[in-house]
């Protein structure tokens, strides 16, 4: 059942609707939280603009989607090889094996 879900960051109120679990939610929020707060004091150059700072977390947020769905799909590539490498092996030891007790 979806719920609404209100927070702040960087001095704004935030809403949406979710069916999301809570602690997933909350997981989520503190990862903004936590990339605008980087994002906001990685300058020394005094303050960055809101908007700037949103910017920044989101293409680091993209970032790291990227990977991990370019290591997924490594993984599936690396697992179908493993698999039919296994079927193989399956299969000639079930044929050497009907060699055996045809004998």
């Amino acid at each position: 059942m979806e719920r609404l879900v209100r927070f702040e960051l960087i001095g704004h109120e935030f809403a949406f609707y979710t069916g999301a679990p809570e602690e997933e939610v909350n997981e989520i929020i503190q990862m903004v939280t936590d990339l605008i707060q980087e994002n906001s004091s990685s300058t020394a150059s005094g303050s960055i603009p809101v908007g700037k700072i949103a910017v920044l977390a989101s293409l680091n947020i993209a970032s790291r989607y990227v990977e991990l769905k370019r290591k997924f799909e490594d993984y599936k590539q690396d697992t179908g090889v493993r698999l039919d490498k296994l079927g193989q092996q399956i299969n000639r030891e079930l044929e050497r094996e009907k060699d055996r007790s045809g004998r």
